[in-house]
């Protein structure tokens, strides 16, 4: 199935008073190179596996597969996992059609909070709040497996 998604920094707090929900995420990856990357990540109470392909030129469109997997395999695939993980708090803000993921992160990547919409064309037009920032899609530095090699406590700000 192929995943078409914006990317965006956020500016303010007041997504959060917006969100419909909020869940802790963990996620490691046991192949994190771009032309594929295979994530596990541990939602809640819930495990799943995930694989995506390359992106496309715009950095909008790639190929992703995913399935639910048990609770306990999820942990047991972490721990073979490329070392270090992925922590954040994933907010759900519903604007007009559509429902953007707002990442909190945390630990290494703390400080960092990104916002995504996913989109059923690239061209699609859709609503932007007030606390959406600059558009970070096509910048690789902000996917989640590039954030586990150089978290963002160790850039340049």
């Amino acid at each position: 199935m192929l995943e078409i998604e914006r990317k965006f920094l956020v500016n303010s707090d007041d997504y959060k008073l917006e969100a419909t929900s909020k869940q802790h995420i963990a996620q490691g990856y046991l192949s994190s190179v771009p032309e594929r990357t295979v994530r596990v990540r541990i939602r809640g109470e819930s495990g799943f596996l995930t694989i995506k392909g390359k992106s496309n030129e715009t950095g909008t469109t790639r190929y992703e597969w995913e399935t639910e997997i048990p609770l306990h395999e999820a942990k047991q695939l972490m721990l073979l996992c490329e070392p270090g993980a992925v922590e954040k708090l994933r907010y759900l803000v519903p604007i007009g059609e559509h429902t953007y993921e707002i990442d909190e992160f945390l630990g290494d990547n703390a400080g960092l909070v990104l916002a995504e919409i996913e989109l059923s064309n690239e061209s699609e037009v859709f609503s932007k709040p007030v606390w959406l920032g600059s558009e970070v899609t096509q910048d690789q530095k902000y996917y989640n497996s590039q954030l586990l090699k150089n978290p963002f406590k160790k850039w340049n700000k």
